[in-house]
């Protein structure tokens, strides 16, 4: 049983057990996610990415990177709908506002994944130019409660978030939140008491819809976790095209390299396995599930960075 456990997700084809591995294929790009680098203002337990205030494994983009690979989304006619910046904390890439301005007059939903701390209320003024319909800034707030959300975040971390979740809602942005399953409660039962939260704090969401309250399933690689088969489509009544990698990419420049990196999912930026070059259009080819993300994440917690 150990041998099993130790090998799997090693050959990208096949299952420790001999089966053949499950795999997506794309045939549109319909969000396209750009990391605008990896630094953060703070350092939270069990980041997937790594963010902190010292980690450049991935360095900033410029506007001109972000706006050629939009330019051939549009251009290649790969069906892009949504544009995502996500990091570290975009809002410390000097470029964003151009970005996000871009973004929007090519009119496509557009989507910012902040802390909603500093480095957002440090450009207030900016950010309230890009005021706009298709703009959604969704904050990571752990738990609703101040102790659990500083005990991922660190301390003095609560206080500075709810002020900037309180900013974009006074001034009437579009916004939303993203939050963990970590803390033994049930779904329901979280986004009831994420419900009591927002009415106590007067806060204009509604927690039963998915896209204003977001529920992660908790990525721990040091948990096993099922790999994932051709049968188990079947098996688990799901379907490939509804897999994160099946719609989306991600861009990145990796420290050191000259050129970006499309990357086929945004829990992954650093695994070689997962790099598919540097185009978009060539980047639509098989991704085999071959992680313990793909499996835990994507197909059993049904999870979708979108």
């Amino acid at each position: 049983m150990n041998n099993l456990i130790n090998n799997k997700f090693k050959d990208p084809k096949v299952t420790a057990d001999g089966s053949d591995r499950a795999f997506v294929e794309a045939e549109k790009i319909k969000t396209l996610w750009f990391n605008t680098g990896t630094l953060c203002n703070i350092e939270c337990k069990n980041c997937y990415i790594e963010s902190s205030p010292k980690n450049d494994r991935l360095v900033y983009l410029t506007f001109d990177e972000v706006k050629n690979f939009i330019d051939e989304a549009i251009e290649k006619n790969l069906g892009t709908e949504k544009i995502g910046f996500t990091g570290g904390e975009p809002f410390m890439n000097k470029d964003i506002i151009r970005m996000i301005e871009y973004s929007l007059s090519k009119g496509l939903k557009t989507l910012v994944l902040s802390n909603a701390m500093k480095p957002m209320l440090n450009r207030v003024e900016e950010i309230k130019k890009v005021n706009h319909k298709n703009l959604t800034i969704r904050v990571s707030i752990d738990h609703y409660e101040k102790s659990k959300h500083e005990e991922i975040r660190g301390n003095n971390t609560y206080d500075i978030m709810m002020k900037g979740l309180k900013w974009l809602d006074e001034n009437n942005f579009n916004y939303a939140l993203a939050t963990r399953l970590l803390w033994n409660e049930t779904e329901e039962e979280l986004r009831k008491n994420f419900g009591i939260f927002l009415k106590n704090n007067h806060l204009k969401l509604n927690t039963n819809s998915k896209q204003e309250l977001v529920t992660f399933a908790e990525m721990d690689e040091s948990v096993d976790t099922p790999e994932i088969t051709t049968s188990c489509w079947d098996i688990l009544k799901k379907n490939p095209k509804d897999i994160m990698c099946s719609s989306s990419r991600m861009i990145v420049r990796k420290k050191g390299l000259k050129k970006l990196s499309v990357i086929a999912c945004t829990l992954l930026p650093y695994d070689e396995e997962f790099d598919l070059g540097q185009t978009l259009t060539n980047s639509l080819q098989k991704i085999y599930l071959n992680h313990k993300h793909c499996s835990k994440f994507c197909v059993l917690g049904g999870s979708s960075c979108s």
